[in-house]
């Protein structure tokens, strides 16, 4: 072994110990309270009362299910988005992978997500089907072809793989489908492309359709509202310049964001769904909230199971009784996370911390007060 090479797994052994060991800012009071779970093993519908998705991406199904569902409904969780992942190498790819694609013949992950489907629809709770794509270097906003012919290459494979899911989505009688998420390059390089498409959806799928825009993508890009029933928003909307801040800093931080959401929701006549929203637990989550914990900002951030909790209870008080806001599907529940990784972890889960009950409390709630 070279003498760089053993410098560099030196660094990374180095910086692994610095993320175990990061400092935390946890040493606050937390009044965990027990009285706000449900631990019927069924939901309490109150979608059925006032139409707020009371969702979570959740991660990780495998078998032995039963139990992991039973989690998320103690939370008053009632809607979970699947999420199968479609891979692309970089934003250049021509063709997502498998390159070829059965459609209509199910995979064994396919078999999973039935069969956790079916156990949820039996608990009373909503599914969400997001597809997304997920690249080794890149990011699916930016895809890049060179000429139109491309385009139709790269858009064909997207198509294959949506139609196959949509297909899915409807023999399981799932209640929301997302025809895309984050895909700005190709709405804006082949917008009659897209109409084409959400046509083919609706012939194979008849339950509900979103389409998840990034936060700072403008709305009046996407021409296609009128055919979805939400609006979805990937809702990583930065709140606050500094770090550690208080819970009225970060409510503020929402004020300019629900003016421009609520506009766009009168001017398009269409609900607002939070199709994607989350919190690092670490003291700068509200600054950047888009950003991936890594090895390096690990060592250098503070831990903050409070910060995240503070930008739940900030969120939940300014949009969540708003009449054009439709609801959330939090970012991310992961079935397999333990107690003791909860410890020790910055990452967007709040399963184990203070945010988990902060989250049961307010999806448990029929009516909520007015608290902006």
């Amino acid at each position: 072994m070279s003498l760089k090479a053993i410098y560099l797994l030196l660094s990374v052994l180095i910086l692994g110990q610095c993320a175990s060991h990061s400092p935390s800012d946890d040493n606050y009071t937390f009044q965990w309270d027990m009285s706000v779970e449900n631990h019927t093993g069924k939901v309490k519908n109150l979608y059925a009362i006032d139409g707020k998705h009371r969702g979570m991406s959740a991660f990780g199904w495998h078998t032995d299910f039963y139990e992991s569902i039973n989690q998320l409904v103690k939370n008053n969780i009632e809607g979970a988005a699947i999420i199968p992942f479609l891979y692309q190498q970089t934003e250049l790819t021509k063709v997502l992978r498998p390159k070829r694609l059965d459609i209509g013949q199910w995979s064994r992950n396919d078999s999973i997500y039935m069969t956790t489907v079916n156990e949820m629809h039996s608990r009373n709770m909503h599914v969400f089907l997001k597809p997304h794509i997920w690249m080794r270097d890149g990011w699916r906003s930016n895809i890049q072809m060179d000429n139109e012919n491309e385009w139709d290459t790269w858009f064909d494979s997207y198509r294959k793989h949506m139609i196959h899911y949509a297909m899915l989505a409807e023999l399981l009688d799932i209640d929301l489908y997302c025809i895309g998420t984050e895909l700005r390059s190709s709405i804006k390089a082949q917008p009659h492309k897209w109409d084409e498409f959400i046509a083919e959806i609706k012939s194979v799928y008849s339950g509900k359709l979103t389409y998840a825009m990034n936060w700072d993508d403008d709305f009046d890009d996407i021409k296609f509202w009128d055919q979805m029933d939400y609006i979805g928003v990937q809702a990583y909307f930065p709140l606050t310049k500094n770090r550690n801040p208080r819970l009225s800093e970060i409510k503020k931080g929402w004020e300019k964001h629900v003016r421009k959401l609520e506009k766009a929701s009168i001017k398009h006549e269409k609900p607002i769904l939070f199709t994607e929203i989350g919190y690092r637990s670490d003291e700068i989550a509200t600054i950047e909230p888009w950003v991936w914990n890594s090895a390096v900002n690990d060592t250098t951030n503070i831990r903050s199971n409070h910060i995240q909790n503070l930008a739940y209870e900030a969120l939940f008080q300014k949009v969540w009784n708003e009449d054009w806001f439709a609801g959330t599907y939090f970012w991310q529940w992961h079935i397999n996370s333990s107690e003791e990784r909860s410890r020790s972890n910055m990452d967007f889960s709040p399963r184990y911390k203070s945010a988990e009950n902060t989250l049961a409390k307010w999806y448990g709630r029929e009516q909520i007060s007015d608290m902006k």
